[in-house]
């Protein structure tokens, strides 16, 4: 099973206000691992960015200037998402800016039930408890120490750590790997058994088997159970 987890930095809050994308995210996972496999891009917003945003993921618009429009780069992301599940820390906010991107340029929008939301998952299984990304990596012994300040790509990767303890949590790394598992089934299909070169020695005594006999002819009679036909 193929996932993409998948986040976003914006200009602001509402994408009906003009606020636009300046950077998008993603992760790879598949059957639950992460396979290694990330997409990331810069964006000019084509506007300017509010000194509060900025404080939040430090992109500017001098910074941006140069980077890509998002119609530059939508055909590579569809493709990288492909029509996997996107796994998004409260997916709401993601999903109407990427549609809104989309409806700029004439695409057909996301539907939010394609959306996995952490946030509702985590609603479910810790009630109670504080929903931010960084206080469920703090929940779960997540390292923050590179998150000085919010990125697209970093925080997609530690959603996806989030996710895979929201549903599962760290024993799925006891699991061997797909590669693993096949590896092994590989090898043991064409290893032959080992045999012993000698068989070993006999250890017990004469007088140890005889009692032993007496023991069983006491106990069992003559027709112990293992000698049954």
């Amino acid at each position: 099973m193929r996932e993409i987890v998948f986040d976003t930095e914006t200009t602001g809050f509402e994408p009906g206000e003009g606020h636009r994308i300046v950077e998008i995210g993603c992760v790879e996972l598949m059957d639950h691992f992460p396979t290694g496999r990330t997409l990331q891009f810069y964006l000019n917003p084509e506007r300017d960015i509010p000194i509060e945003s900025q404080r939040v993921h430090g992109l500017t618009a001098e910074f941006l200037a140069d980077k890509a429009l998002f119609a530059h780069v939508v055909d590579e992301l569809l493709e990288f998402f492909g029509n996997a599940p996107l796994v998004i820390h409260n997916a709401s906010f993601d999903i109407k800016f990427i549609n809104a991107e989309l409806s700029r340029i004439g695409r057909q929008p996301i539907a939010l039930a394609r959306a996995i939301d952490t946030i509702e998952i985590a609603k479910r299984k810790i009630p109670g408890a504080r929903y931010s990304l960084d206080e469920l990596c703090k929940r779960f012994g997540v390292d923050l120490s590179a998150r000085t300040k919010h990125g697209a790509l970093l925080d997609a990767q530690l959603t996806a750590e989030i996710y895979l303890e929201l549903i599962g949590g760290r024993q799925r790394g006891l699991m061997l790997a797909p590669a693993e598992i096949a590896a092994a089934q590989n090898v043991d299909a064409v290893r032959p058994a080992r045999q012993r070169p000698k068989k070993l020695a006999v250890l017990i005594t004469a007088c140890e088997l005889e009692a032993h006999q007496a023991f069983i002819a006491r106990e069992l009679g003559d027709k112990p159970l293992w000698n049954a036909q």
